[in-house]
């Protein structure tokens, strides 16, 4: 008789087999920051809603170098040297600061050509809007990261990663220099446990990297 962990390790293997499987298609994966690495893993067909704009750079910097193209639609203050140094190649990147209420169609098309789209809605987006672009992505193996100026903005999101408690390190008694932020990352995908984990954002040398081990928090914490 199967024991009750390596029975708990088989039906994640499932979930993971299902997950990556959508309208009969298997959903690729796409690389992750190795700081998000074990928080959240990109998938080809995926929406990711964000509520940072440092956080929506980290989700484009795996794929970026990995070698895809990357996108960011309406987001006027896009820090180019921020992205540079989270290993987004900017000469592989198409940006549209200002697509006005176009933002969809020039969202839509740009999904057909390379391999993450960050977008930053107006406000809160339909459905059916967000229905419309998910079988988008799924048909052509792309992946959409949503930076939220409110939560919820993006209905239809496969997984929301939210921030929390930043603090800045490096000043004290009344001197010194800000050197460095830690902040909380939690991360809500269905009804799996929620993923905590602690990110140096940025760290010292301007970089992002792990603060601590991943958590996986019990349903019932999460609830209180």
């Amino acid at each position: 008789m199967a024991s009750t962990a390596s029975t708990t390790d088989t039906i994640a293997q499932l979930r993971s087999a299902m997950a990556g499987m959508q309208d009969g298609m298997p959903r690729l994966p796409l690389e992750t920051h190795p700081a998000l690495s074990g928080l959240v893993h990109l998938r080809a067909g995926g929406s990711y809603a964000v509520d940072h704009a440092g956080l929506a750079l980290a989700l484009l910097a795996g794929p970026s170098r990995a070698g895809g193209w990357c996108a960011a639609v309406g987001v006027a203050d896009f820090g180019a040297e921020s992205a540079r140094e989270l290993g987004v190649d900017l000469d592989r990147t198409v940006l549209v600061p200002d697509p006005g209420d176009r933002w969809l169609e020039v969202t839509a098309a740009l999904i057909d050509v390379v391999t993450v789209v960050l977008v930053r809605p107006q406000g809160r987006v339909p459905e059916r809007v967000a229905e419309r672009l998910t079988a988008r992505l799924r048909k052509r193996s792309a992946a959409l990261v949503v930076q939220e100026r409110s939560p919820g903005d993006w209905p239809r999101a496969e997984v929301r990663l939210s921030t929390r408690d930043p603090a800045w390190s490096g000043v004290g008694e009344g001197h010194g220099h800000l050197r460095s932020r830690r902040v909380l990352v939690e991360v809500h995908r269905g009804s799996a446990p929620q993923r905590r984990g602690a990110l140096w954002f940025p760290a010292e040398d301007q970089t992002c990297r792990r603060a601590d081990e991943l958590v996986a928090v019990p349903p019932a914490e999460v609830a209180s």
